[in-house]
């Protein structure tokens, strides 16, 4: 859809109206994105639950190769400084269940944990002023609660500066949204 004439033309007016767009694409359509930004540079995108990986289905044996070619994908991304990421969304399951049992909710640890790889690519790729945290509830309270996730995204941030923190949970979202400060 990105690539169609129509919607290319409805995309040129989000600029002149100071506009954001919010994609959200799976990491094989990742290419899409970076040439939406190249032909519109004016327009800020905002790249949702981290790029979408594809690590389940028919890529659950392939984790290391998707995350190869996730990371090089949000590397061709970088390069467009219009483009913004959010953290957030990317589902995490338990290794094992026990059978006949439900699955206890998630914990911040593993979430983090989880999370950690991609969070550090996107950091190291776009900056942690292109970066910023996201909920995705009430979709996401089916694996964690709303304060399992913040708790999961502070310990990501736990090793970033006060400047960092305060991109990651409101100054990049401010901007990108050109949201009032006060």
């Amino acid at each position: 859809m990105l690539t169609e004439s129509q919607f290319r033309e409805g995309f040129q007016c989000l600029a002149q109206f100071g506009l954001t767009f919010d994609a959200w694409v799976y990491h094989p359509q990742l290419a899409e994105v970076a040439a939406l930004a190249a032909e519109f540079p004016q327009t800020t995108i905002v790249l949702n639950h981290f790029g979408s990986p594809i690590l389940g289905g028919p890529n659950a044996a392939r984790t290391s190769e998707v995350f190869a070619e996730w990371r090089k994908a949000m590397s061709s991304l970088a390069a467009h400084d219009n483009i913004q990421v959010k953290l957030g969304a990317l589902p995490v399951r338990h290794s094992e269940k026990s059978h006949g049992t439900k699955a206890q909710p998630l914990s911040s640890e593993e979430i983090a944990a989880a999370w950690r790889p991609f969070f550090e690519v996107c950091v190291e790729q776009f900056g942690t002023r292109r970066c910023m945290f996201e909920s995705n509830f009430p979709v996401q309270k089916r694996w964690c609660s709303y304060a399992v996730l913040w708790n999961a995204c502070k310990r990501l941030a736990a090793g970033a500066s006060a400047d960092e923190k305060s991109a990651l949970f409101s100054g990049t979202a401010i901007r990108a949204y050109r949201l009032p400060t006060g």
